[in-house]
């Protein structure tokens, strides 16, 4: 068991080693995680709409 200051101490050593990213890296990042997001959105619309219109003609053929 660590010492409680120790602990403190190697915690802030590593928290300084860490490489945080800039406001421009994080803004960049989450815009495309909004753009993709947006693009995968459209895509399951399409093919769900596809799916639809097709079983919806295939029923009517032989329904």
């Amino acid at each position: 068991m660590a010492n409680p200051i120790q602990f403190i101490n190697q915690t802030r050593s590593e928290i300084a080693k860490i490489s945080w990213p800039t406001r421009r890296e994080v803004l960049l990042t989450t815009v495309m995680v909004f753009i993709m997001a947006a693009l995968t959105a459209l895509f399951f619309a399409l093919v769900d709409l596809l799916i639809r219109s097709g079983l919806q003609g295939l029923l009517s053929i032989f329904g």
